[in-house]
């Protein structure tokens, strides 16, 4: 053998050479991109079962399941107040009724008369 490294080698080290221009660049990578989201989601699921009884989490779950733009909504409207400090105890079912009450729009309804 001459020394030279082999290709498997060769590509580990220009493997580590990507991953040091793109740490300089300050382009994150996406095993830290991942693990922030995992981090924020963890976050807000702890913000949300402080702040809601076991009876609306399941509705917020149900909704979500049917609904997930609006189960989005209503997620971030609760961690919204309650990191502005607006609740007072939690959220129990009825009150997240009236949360989703609030934030769907109301159906429409058509009266059909036959003639």
């Amino acid at each position: 053998m001459s020394g030279e490294p082999s290709d498997d080698e060769l590509e580990q080290i220009r493997e580590q050479k990507r991953k040091q221009l793109k740490e300089q660049a300050g382009e994150p990578d996406e095993e830290a991109i991942e693990q922030k989201r995992q981090q924020q989601e963890a976050q807000k699921k702890a913000i949300l079962r402080k702040n809601l009884t076991d009876g609306a989490r399941k509705r917020l779950n149900t909704v979500k399941m049917s609904k997930p733009q609006i189960g989005e909504q209503v997620e971030q409207q609760v961690i919204a107040l309650a990191q502005s400090g607006r609740i007072q105890g939690k959220i129990d079912e009825e009150k997240m009724k009236a949360l989703l009450k609030e934030l769907t729009p109301d159906s429409k309804s058509f009266d059909i008369k036959r003639r």
